[in-house]
């Protein structure tokens, strides 16, 4: 009976590692050297504040930290009786204040003690001198929580408080803090914990306890407390009583629903190279074993992260806290892809990410997410299909190649992926004549396609050509000339001030509308000499001038909408819809039937069975 009363107190009296391992000197602070240092030059100087602000995430140390400067403060041996940061004896009041309950040490929740009146109380007992320490002491805990009576009400004692009063305070909100609280305090931010300091710390806990322990589980132990050593223990703590005996990577996925960093780094892999058949298979694999769809996207995510980091950075190969797989098939992928494509995988995951947290079935959004990743992983960027069709070819970029070991569906190659795609893309760039829908084949012998074509452009305005010879007839060839410069602000500005007056070969004359730049005429003759190679001589006239190009399209526009107001089904759509208003009229250019016909018939004989054509825009 005794010895099981005694293993019951032995049960009974067992603390979590949070508590027991708990820093109880400015030594056992891990991770917060630059703060110690300050204290320790301020102690050894005599400068030592009337308030501290600490201020950090949760559990970097702030409330420990809090206790363990009340102690410096009220340090006191049989040899030593001054301040001192120096706790290696225990001393006359150590004890107590670090298990809370000294008397002249006062702990106050500011969450639960908000009011003007829990302050009111602070005001009154600072008067009165400490009962047994040096200082009386007030640490309040999350002091944001505070309301704005509490506050003003502890400004002037906060600033002006007896000498043997010290305020502690301690916060995650620090932006919450007036402005005023701050100014009268020393402010000490807590850096997260690197997660290679804390996975020592594990293992050195570990050793203490008897524990074997994984590195890689104390890696992935590491990486899920974010910072705070609190949260890493009560992990630990939480994995010991998890294991039967040793602390595997296995017991901490499985405990804290993790992918597999392995895994997670094969589907990254499969992704790039644009295998959409691999990639749902192992994705579907990862959810059966019990993975959460949003945690897969998000540990994509992070290893995207390290990939495009260790392309700038490749030191950051050395963090700890990594799996020798991440970290060696890391610097691969960085070496491989292009920031192109890294960066437009983050924004695709980040996106997918919070589609899936919203989704109503989030396997299957998740499985769209990442269809969509490895669609786009083997397909050039903007940038990368006009550069391959300005220089003819359907070369890579310089800044590195991408490893498109397969399209997933079939397709074309990449090169000849991506000259389609380039041809698309300036088939769809905006045209004085519109757009219209017709059928094509991006290659010989592959399936007609739809994409969009310019339509046969009208006679009026004529697209010039830059360099010599330009014939200019009208104010929308020099607006053509601009738009084919890339010269929008000054083709915008063309069209909303200037008013044709006469247009003869190497002369201009025009008129400008009130609101326009004093600098028009100098631009429009600079530019028109850059253009067509000769000069131009523009000369404003007196002559009111015709209409500017800005208001011959507004007419057009309005002259539409008329039409189509007076249009009988518009009409019926209108009365049936009370409210409804016309905001705009598009009429796209008929494609020529035969010449559609003729294109059809010539892809009909090469075309196969219909196929997955998800790699065409």
């Amino acid at each position: 009976m005794a010895d099981d009363q005694k293993d019951a107190t032995k049960a009974g009296a067992y603390r979590v590692l949070a508590r027991k391992y708990r820093p109880r000197d400015f030594s056992g602070l891990i991770g917060q050297e630059p703060m110690v240092r300050t204290l320790t030059n301020a102690f050894a100087t005599g400068r030592i504040a009337q308030a501290w602000m600490l201020t950090g995430v949760r559990g970097v140390g702030k409330t420990t930290t809090a206790r363990i400067l009340a102690r410096a403060l009220n340090y006191k041996t049989d040899t030593v009786d001054a301040p001192s940061v120096d706790l290696a004896a225990p001393g006359l009041h150590c004890e107590a204040i670090m298990e809370g309950r000294h008397v002249d040490v006062v702990e106050m929740d500011a969450a639960s003690h908000t009011g003007i009146d829990d302050i009111r109380d602070i005001i009154e007992q600072v008067r009165y001198a400490p009962v047994s320490a040096r200082y009386k002491v007030y640490i309040i805990d999350e002091v944001h929580m505070l309301s704005n009576q509490a506050f003003n009400g502890l400004l002037k004692t906060l600033e002006e408080p007896p000498p043997h009063v010290k305020f502690i305070f301690a916060t995650t909100e620090i932006r919450k803090v007036p402005i005023t609280i701050l100014s009268r305090c020393q402010r000490f931010d807590l850096r997260r914990i690197d997660a290679a300091l804390i996975k020592a710390h594990l293992a050195h806990i570990g050793e203490m306890e008897g524990v074997e322990a994984e590195d890689e589980a104390l890696a992935m132990i590491a990486r899920a407390a974010e910072g705070s050593m609190r949260d890493a223990q009560s992990i630990f703590d939480q994995a010991i009583a998890h294991s039967a005996a040793k602390v595997t990577a296995d017991t901490v996925r499985d405990m804290l629903g993790l992918v597999d960093r392995a895994r997670t780094v094969d589907l990254f892999e499969t992704l790039m190279k644009g295998d959409v058949a691999a990639a749902l298979t192992d994705f579907r694999a990862q959810y059966d074993s019990g993975a959460d769809p949003a945690t897969v996207l998000t540990e994509l995510a992070e290893f995207n992260h390290l990939v495009t980091r260790l392309r700038f950075l490749p030191s950051a190969a050395d963090d700890a806290a990594l799996s020798q797989d991440e970290r060696a098939r890391g610097t691969e992928f960085a070496k491989t892809l292009s920031v192109r494509v890294l960066s437009r995988t983050w924004q695709m995951l980040l996106k997918g990410i919070s589609e899936v947290q919203n989704a109503s079935r989030p396997v299957s959004a998740a499985e769209m997410v990442l269809i969509r990743i490895a669609h786009a992983a083997s397909l050039p960027t903007l940038d990368e299909a006009l550069k391959a069709l300005e220089n003819g070819s359907a070369s890579r970029p310089a800044d590195g190649p991408r490893p498109n070991g397969g399209n997933g569906g079939g397709g074309p190659s990449d090169g000849a992926r991506t000259q389609a795609v380039a041809q698309n893309t300036m088939a769809a760039q905006p045209s004085g004549g519109g757009q219209t829908m017709r059928l094509v084949a991006s290659q010989p012998g592959a399936q007609a396609r739809p994409a969009l074509e310019p339509a046969p452009a009208a006679p009026e305005p004529a697209q010039p050509e830059a360099g010599a010879g330009v014939r200019l007839r009208s104010l929308a060839d020099i607006a053509a000339l601009a738009d084919a410069h890339r010269d929008i602000a000054f083709k915008v500005l063309f069209k909303r001030h200037v008013r044709p007056v006469r247009l003869e070969d190497g002369r201009i004359e025009v008129s400008l509308g009130p609101d326009a730049p004093k600098t028009l005429l100098n631009d429009l003759s600079i530019r028109l000499q850059n253009w067509t190679g000769r000069r131009w001589v523009v000369a404003l006239s007196r002559e009111e001038g015709g209409a500017t190009l800005g208001e011959m399209e507004d007419a057009r526009r309005e002259s539409a909408l008329v039409d189509a107001r007076a249009d009988p089904a518009v009409a019926a759509i209108l009365s049936r819809f009370p409210g409804a208003k016309i905001i705009d009229v598009r009429i796209p250019d008929a494609p020529d039937e035969a010449e559609a016909d003729t294109v059809l018939d010539e892809a009909a004989p090469d075309a196969g069975p219909a196929e997955d054509d998800d790699d065409e825009l």
